[in-house]
């Protein structure tokens, strides 16, 4: 199993149980919150895949669609949906949490493999951590996060410039890419509960 692919399968158990909170937070019915969960695990590594022309992990591994049925039923049987006001909710954040920067870390990666430049690495980045949750936002008339929540898509910019310059310095391994994970969570949490957010223009 590859990095990528190690990343990946983090991505999608999180964001998987991430979109479930939110569905459920809307009051979708069952079918919504499936939606909901498949859109914000697949959604951006579909997008990714699109424009990197490589083939779609979420179509072509019967595994990615197996994790999100499971988490979503998972969840239901433990009656998760009691922690749905996610506003302050610590099981959404640290779902979430670990699924923006794993998915942050793949996007990146597969940037890298792909030879692509600076700017190419940083957008699949970005791509790849926020357009499902982007998707799954705008499905259900709400703001996306990424526009209004405290040091979210830049987390992921951070991740893919690290990724980035670790390709660069030819030290993209294990051990490194699993400090940029820890780097990236511990940024995610630390501007959490400081309230850190980018300034506004009004």
């Amino acid at each position: 199993m590859t990095l990528i692919e190690v990343a990946e399968i983090i991505g999608i158990l999180s964001f998987s149980l991430s979109g479930f909170f939110i569905a459920v937070s809307s009051k979708l019915d069952i079918l919504g919150v499936f939606i909901a969960s498949f859109l914000t695990a697949l959604g951006g590594g579909v997008i990714r895949d699109v424009l990197v022309g490589r083939e779609l992990y979420a179509f072509s591994n019967n595994l990615a669609s197996i994790l999100v049925i499971s988490v979503v039923i998972i969840a239901i049987l433990f009656k998760l949906q009691r922690f749905a006001n996610i506003e302050k909710n610590t099981f959404f954040m640290v779902a979430d949490t670990l699924g923006l920067v794993s998915f942050a870390i793949s996007g990146a990666l597969v940037g890298v493999e792909a030879e692509f430049n600076f700017f190419g690495v940083i957008l699949l980045s970005l791509i790849t951590a926020v357009g499902g949750g982007v998707l799954r936002d705008m499905l259900i008339n709400k703001i996306p996060m990424i526009l209004v929540s405290e040091f979210y898509g830049t987390v992921a910019i951070f991740v893919g410039v690290l990724i980035y310059t670790l390709g660069i310095i030819e030290m993209l391994n294990f051990l490194t890419i699993m400090n940029v994970f820890f780097l990236g969570v511990g940024l995610r949490f630390f501007a959490f509960y400081k309230d850190w957010h980018l300034p506004k223009i009004l």
